[in-house]
């Protein structure tokens, strides 16, 4: 098994402290020179395996961990699974290039709080993290429309899904996956009425009445699951 790699000594500050998982080094040290750029946020840790950011998040308990989806070992999802398991309140981001399977809510169910490209902006980046950090849930939208074309795909063209935007899909997530209406207009940058707005489309469309019926047509399509 490869080393444990630290990268800066570990202290508990305003500071939000990542840990970078990734197999590629290449990619890594691109990553924590983004992120150490970015005002209140520091690469505390690096991994290249599953196996080693499951110790790393025993011994240093990271605010927020930034997950690869294909690695060797254990990989992005058992991974995510296990830091969970250690604590609920471990804070997963999923990293995945845009065509990656599997398919997302398999890292969502396996506790994520974040789904995210590796080519999205670095604004976008920085945004989720925080958002994650601060107990939220972050979905971008080429994520969210992935996930809704392949709904359609996988349930047929007739499923009540068809009816969505790839961005009343993503409120959808976010609101099923416990977000409130302030933490997801925080998220997608839309003002609380906008996303309210979107919340009402999705009720008329799926011809529901409350985020009640909303989490029971998400579980009954697959959307996600409920927790083991």
């Amino acid at each position: 098994m490869a080393p444990l790699l630290f990268e800066l000594p570990f202290v508990r500050n305003e500071m939000i402290q990542v840990l970078l998982v990734d197999d590629h080094a290449l990619f890594r040290s691109g990553m924590k020179s983004i992120l150490d750029a970015q005002d209140g946020i520091t690469v505390a840790a690096e991994a290249e395996n599953g196996e080693d950011a499951v110790e790393l998040v025993r011994q240093m308990s990271p605010d927020v961990i930034l997950m690869d989806v294909h690695m060797p070992g254990i990989g992005g999802i058992e991974a995510t699974r296990r830091i969970v398991r250690i604590d609920p309140e471990n804070k997963v981001i999923a990293l995945t290039a845009l065509d990656d399977q599997p398919f997302p809510n398999q890292l969502l169910d396996a506790g994520a709080a974040g789904y995210l490209t590796k080519g999205c902006p670095a604004e976008e980046l920085s945004q989720a993290i925080r958002q994650v950090a601060r107990g939220e849930h972050y979905i971008c939208n080429e994520v969210a429309q992935r996930l809704s074309l392949s709904s359609l795909v996988n349930k047929g063209k007739s499923t009540p899904l068809a009816k969505l935007s790839p961005r009343e899909m993503q409120v959808m997530l976010m609101i099923t996956k416990g977000s409130t209406t302030q933490q997801v207009s925080d998220a997608l940058f839309l003002s609380p009425k906008t996303i309210s707005t979107y919340r009402t489309r999705l009720f008329e469309k799926l011809e529901i009445h409350n985020d009640v019926e909303l989490t029971h047509f998400a579980l009954r399509y697959g959307l996600i699951e409920l927790n083991r």
